[in-house]
């Protein structure tokens, strides 16, 4: 089995080098919304920061700082995929607030309705399906969200 990019030809200088120059306003807000949550549980996913928040709200990932729902189902995959977010910002930049963050939060507050109605798949909109991707690739973690 192949070894997850992330812990392989990705030198972690370099991937945070990338993250807090080209995606330094992404992990800014990360930095911030990280802080501001104080002492809430946390884990490291390959070169990320996990913290787990109360409820069954999903997940948000803002550059290296990733948050997701405590009482998740399926916790593994719904970090790899946040993680796909993560590898984004590192390939977008300033570009991940509107070619990301942006489509992302709309999808999941306003279409959810709409996904549950017509059976539409959480990733059937690109950056979903691409963060899933990327997530299984980075991270080694298989599985798409429901």
């Amino acid at each position: 089995m192949d070894k997850p990019i992330a812990s392989k030809g990705c030198s972690r200088i370099l991937f945070f080098a990338v993250q807090f120059t080209w995606g330094l306003t992404v992990n800014l807000a990360g930095l911030l919304v990280f802080l501001c949550l104080g002492s809430s549980r946390r884990r490291v996913f390959h070169n990320s920061i996990i913290s787990f928040l109360p409820g069954n709200r999903g997940g948000l990932s803002l550059g290296v700082f990733i948050f997701v729902s405590a009482q998740g189902s399926d916790t593994d995959r719904l970090c790899a995929h946040e993680y796909g977010h993560t590898v984004q910002c590192l390939f977008l930049g300033p570009l991940y607030w509107p070619l990301v963050l942006i489509p992302s939060a709309l999808w999941y507050h306003f279409f959810a309705g709409f996904r549950c109605r017509r059976h539409v798949p959480y990733d059937s909109l690109y950056c979903e399906r691409l963060a899933t991707a990327w997530g299984e690739k980075w991270s080694g973690v298989k599985g798409h969200l429901p």
